[in-house]
Formats: structure tokens, C-alpha cells, sequence
């Protein structure tokens, strides 16, 4: 059934209890929306076209999100709940013989294999619908699934219950597997007599029970993977329980993370065999770290690509890309568009920006290098300026190999200075520097070259 399902994803609600401006489904977990983990499961899980109901404030802000997926979107106006909802969703889908999942927009832990799981049981011949449930400590909000045998009679949502269905522990996990028919055939026959006036999803099982069709439980194993979210507490236990899972699969796959609790990791992060995570560290974006690496404690870094052997401690690190055998920190800030070849040494205090150091070049101490160029084992002494912009615009400064930077000197751009050249310390370098050339002073002026004895 896999093959032919499609998706409707309810994504309409204000999440009034976040008391935020932003839609509830894209505020971030791990550095991604909650929509996303939901939209990222069900295509993992085969289904090949997904349309998420909004309302007019929310569409606008997630369609970025939904083109990464190549979903759309379909708005929900007025809001008469979650049946209402489908009822919106199934008008933007033709009607097919497939399968529909439903599923919400603010739950970031479900996995693949719930999807899957009910996607392979609604496949079953007779059964309309195949819902995932999940053991719950009591009290609770969740609908009860009310059983009769191995089979589903309904659901009950928890301000309609009465004692003896409020005291059920199985709950309605939100998550749905409809044969597509079948639920055309029911979804108009919902009714908002209820204690919210609304037209519940839920009401749909008693629909197909009656109309001949089997309603089937599939359980999960663990309810966590099927919490909402509906405030900051359960947006900050989410993220816990995430973050968690995150760090368990570099773990297993040879990485060592010193201290889970205070590492922070987003999905698409890759870290090779045999590296090191200290604590207090946030990993994020498309960061690539190699083999053998020690990242850490109390680092940042995002989109950045690192190489084998790499020791970066207590510094920023963001959008750069890094050789082997480098060192960076401790308290070192390297901004967007740096790259780094082999053996290079980044020190204590030091700022790059779109700056490119080859290999064996140094800067250890207290330096800014914005805009440059650094040759071969360079070396750059502390307190060293690259005078980038000009107040029009930003320019380039090129460093060449084996050149040495006294202490103090300020670089004013646009510069060259050659292969092998010589700033004295505290010069202010205005003009070009010849290849072996050794300049001082403030302007830098070429230093007279000692007569023989």
C-alpha cells in the first residue's frame, strides 16, 4: 500500500499556548521546524504527495518548508476541527483507491516505522482504518480507544468520556491510516454534536464500523514517540527526548559524546568514527566533521565542513571548511567563508572572514583576517589587523608563503605582500610588499639593508 499512499497533515491550529507570534508547527526542535520531523517521516515512509492544512496566518510562513518536500498547502477557513480539517484536505486531492494518511504537524518525535506500521495493517482486506495507539500514564488528554476484542469500537475524546472510559490507558495516538474510499464514503456524515461543537476525526471510526469496515489498533511501543507539543514545556521535553536520539545514533555509529545532556545536535549533522565530543557543544546545519576529531567543550559550529584530526575548543566555527590536522582555539571566531588547509593554527582570540589560509599558515593570538588571503606557513603575529573596508567597500589582502606579520601591524587594503616579506612590529602597511622585503614603521618603509663587515 506504501506505493499509492498520500497524506493531509493538520498544520491549522494558533498554538495559543505557546504565546508566540510564530506558528506553533514552526517553532524549531534540533534546529528544524516541528513540521518538518513530520514531513520528513512520511516520505521516508513512501508516502508520495502530502497536502497540509493551514489557516491564512500560518500558509504564507511555511511555504518554504513545504517546497523542500515538494508538498503544498490548503487552507482551512473558518475551523471546525479536525474532521472539518480532512474534509478541507480531501477536496485538494482527487479521489484515488489509495490510502490517506492523517497525521498532525506538532508531533517531532513520530518515526518512520509508525507510519510504515500503519501503512502495511491498513493494506489488510476489509479493514478501513488503521490508527496508531500508544499506553499512557494517566491522567491524561488523549482520546481513549475503547476495544472490542482485537478490534477498535471507538474513540472517545477525554472531555466526552464518562468515569469508567476515563480510567482506559490506550490512547489515540493521532496518527491514521484511512482506505481512501472508505473515508470519503463517512467524512460528510460527521456531526459537531459533541462538548466542543466540532466535527471530530475520531467519529469516523463508528462511521466505518457501521458501514462494514474493520478499525484496527497498531500500538507503539513507546507513547514519547507520539507526543504533541502545545507549549514551551513540551517544546523543551521534546527537544530533550530528540536530542537524545541524535546523540544515541553517532554513539552506536563510533563517535564518542562525552556528556549527551550538554551536546546539541541537529539531523543532518555527520561526524566520522572515532571523534570526540566535549560538553557544551552545538553541532548544526550541513556540518560534515571527519574521523578522529576533538570538537569541543563549549563550542559552536554550523555549516561547516572539518576534516580528519581536527581540535577546535571553545570557539565559533560557521560556515567554513576545514583541512586535516587543524587547530582552532581556544576562544577563536571563524565567521562565513573561510577555508583552511592542512596543519593550519587558528589561536586564542582570533577572528576570520571569508579568509583563505593555506596550509602550515599561523595565526595565534589576537588577530583579525577578514577578506585575505594567507600563503604557505605564513605567519601571522599577535594583535594583527587586515584594514579591510574602506568605507565603500570591502578589499583583499594577500599574504604570500613563508611571510612573517610582526606583533601590532594593520594591514590596510587592498595589499600584497609577497613570499617570504617582513613586517616589523607595529607597522602600518599601506603600499605593496615586495617578494623578501622587510618593511617598519608607520607608514611601513622598506628597512635599509645592513653593509658587510
Amino acid at each position: 500500500m506504501k506505493g499509492s499512499a498520500r497524506a493531509i497533515v493538520l498544520a491549522a491550529g494558533m498554538g495559543t499556548r505557546m504565546k508566540s507570534s510564530r506558528p506553533k508547527v514552526l517553532h524549531e526542535i534540533c534546529g528544524r521546524p516541528m513540521l518538518w520531523y513530520t514531513l520528513r517521516a512520511l516520505a521516508a515512509a513512501g508516502v508520495r504527495e502530502t497536502v497540509v492544512v493551514t489557516n491564512a496566518l500560518v500558509d504564507p510562513r511555511v511555504a518554504p518548508l513545504l517546497a523542500e518536500f515538494g508538498a503544498r498547502s490548503v487552507i482551512q477557513e473558518p475551523q471546525l476541527g479536525t474532521g472539518h480539517a480532512v474534509q478541507t484536505g480531501l477536496r485538494a486531492l482527487p479521489a484515488e483507491s489509495g490510502t490517506i494518511v492523517v497525521a498532525y504537524g506538532d508531533m517531532p518525535l513520530v518515526t518512520t516505522h509508525i507510519f510504515s506500521d500503519v501503512l502495511e495493517m491498513v493494506g489488510t482486506s476489509g479493514i478501513g482504518l488503521a490508527l496508531a495507539t500508544a499506553r499512557m500514564p494517566l491522567p491524561s488528554n488523549f482520546g481513549r480507544v475503547i476495544r472490542r476484542g482485537e478490534a477498535v469500537e471507538k474513540i472517545v475524546e477525554e472531555r466526552d468520556c464518562s468515569g469508567e472510559e476515563r480510567a482506559v490507558n490506550e490512547m489515540n495516538a493521532g496518527i491514521y491510516a484511512y482506505d481512501e474510499p472508505a473515508l470519503r464514503a463517512v467524512i460528510d456524515e460527521l456531526r459537531n454534536d459533541n462538548a466542543q461543537g466540532e466535527l471530530y476525526l475520531t467519529d469516523t471510526v463508528e462511521l466505518l464500523i457501521r458501514a462494514g469496515r474493520r478499525v484496527v489498533p497498531v500500538e507503539c511501543a513507546d507513547y514519547r514517540l507520539v507526543l504533541g507539543v502545545n507549549d514551551r514545556i513540551e517544546l523543551a521535553n521534546a527537544r530533550a527526548i530528540l536530542n537524545r536520539r541524535l546523540c544515541d545514533e553517532h554513539m552506536r555509529a563510533g563517535v564518542t559524546i562525552v556528556d549527551p545532556a550538554t551536546t546539541y545536535l541537529e539531523p543532518d549533522v555527520a561526524i566520522g568514527p572515532d571523534s570526540i565530543i566535549y560538553p557544551n557543544t552545538s553541532i548544526g546545519g550541513a556540518t560534515r566533521i571527519g574521523s578522529q576529531a576533538a570538537v569541543g567543550p563549549n563550542v559552536r559550529i554550523s555549516n561547516a565542513i572539518i576534516g580528519d584530526g581536527v581540535q577546535i575548543t571553545e570557539s565559533v566555527v560557521l560556515d567554513t571548511q576545514i583541512g586535516p590536522h587543524v587547530s582552532i582555539g581556544p576562544y577563536a571566531h571563524l565567521r562565513q567563508g573561510n577555508v583552511l588547509g592542512s596543519d593550519v593554527r587558528i589561536g586564542n582570540f582570533v577572528e576570520l572572514k571569508n579568509s583563505t589560509l593555506h596550509a602550515g599558515a599561523k595565526a595565534n593570538h589576537l588577530s583579525y583576517l577578514g577578506d585575505s588571503e594567507i600563503g604557505e606557513r605564513a605567519n601571522i603575529g599577535a594583535g594583527t589587523i587586515t584594514a579591510n573596508y574602506d568605507g565603500v567597500r570591502k578589499n583583499r589582502t594577500e599574504i604570500g608563503s613563508g611571510a612573517s606579520i610582526g606583533s601590532n601591524s594593520t594591514l590596510i587594503a587592498p595589499l600584497r605582500i609577497g613570499d617570504g616579506a617582513l613586517t616589523g612590529g607595529g607597522s602600518v602597511v599601506n603600499r605593496d610588499v615586495a617578494d623578501g622585503e622587510r618593511v617598519a614603521g608607520n607608514p611601513a618603509r622598506p628597512l635599509e639593508k645592513k653593509a658587510p663587515l
